[in-house]
């Protein structure tokens, strides 16, 4: 990734949503030749001279000041991931030559903590949102169609983005699908933005733009967000509708891996389902 030109895309994208009453602006009469604030009207907002913020979104200005970049980013009205995202694009790694990576892989004890929770299901999710390791559990509820040992093969395990787009189980299986991709495409501009120089992203997200235009279409729209708490409704081809929380959880030593575990609120239809759903995986 251009970490510059993406840099610029974000910003344009984030003045792209303002307009210049959202701000307190005067509106003179006429038609603007771009939507949103211009570079003027926000250089002035920010208090930095137009030539600094064109330098800055530019990518030419690595050395920006917190000052300056808290201006930019309240001026912008970004939440709170997008302004860490800021602050990433803004202040690069130097570039290392990268060797070549091993595959990813989920530490034996990661894995033998979600082998343990048996009645609920639970994953590990690599940095680039590979499934590294999931439990019976997890497996049934998102991809029983798919051989449970993938995740062991660094060739064809399950990626969590790649299916969401081009697996018609997952599609279907999402009560609100286009909600849940956005929030996945959101997430992997975060990931891009900490992991700029990865080619397994970089793969990832040109195959996506080639073979989905709903995923192109939302990768250009620069949109970030963490992978928060949230719930969401499945319909599952073998238990019926149901709601889950799930639950992201970081491993502070395991560079970009998460766990996600998935829970139903205690004693409704949904917790029922799950336990369907176990007394199959038992019986099978």
């Amino acid at each position: 990734m251009d970490v510059e030109a993406e840099l610029g895309e974000f910003l344009r994208s984030r003045r792209a949503r303002l307009r210049p009453e959202d701000t307190g602006l005067p509106v003179y009469g006429g038609r603007r030749r771009v939507p949103g604030l211009r570079r003027e009207e926000l250089a002035q907002l920010a208090g930095v001279s137009a030539g600094y913020y064109t330098r800055l979104e530019q990518g030419q200005s690595p050395n920006a000041s917190d000052a300056v970049l808290d201006a930019v980013a309240r001026v912008l009205r970004l939440d709170e991931a997008e302004r860490a995202h800021l602050y990433t694009l803004a202040r690069p790694k130097p570039k290392t030559r990268r060797r070549p990576s091993r595959p990813e892989r989920a530490r034996p004890g990661v894995r033998l903590m979600i082998k343990s929770f048996e009645s609920v299901p639970a994953l590990v999710m690599g940095r680039f949102t590979d499934v590294l390791a999931w439990n019976p559990m997890a497996h049934a509820l998102l991809a029983g169609h798919l051989d449970v040992d993938a995740p062991a093969r660094p060739a064809d395990r399950p990626n969590i983005a790649r299916m969401l787009f081009l697996d018609p189980h997952m599609r279907a299986l999402y009560a609100d699908w286009p909600r849940k991709t956005r929030s996945t495409v959101a997430d992997l501009r975060l990931i891009a933005g900490r992991y700029p120089d990865a080619p397994e992203l970089a793969s990832l997200v040109g195959e996506l733009s080639v073979a989905s235009p709903e995923f192109a279409k939302q990768w250009s729209a620069h949109a970030v967000a963490d992978c928060e708490t949230d719930a969401r409704t499945y319909r599952h081809p073998l238990v019926g509708t149901m709601t889950l929380m799930t639950e992201f959880m970081t491993l502070p030593n395991d560079d970009g891996q998460r766990v996600a575990v998935f829970n139903a609120e205690p004693g409704s239809p949904s917790e029922a389902a799950l336990r369907l759903l176990a007394s199959l995986i038992t019986a099978a």
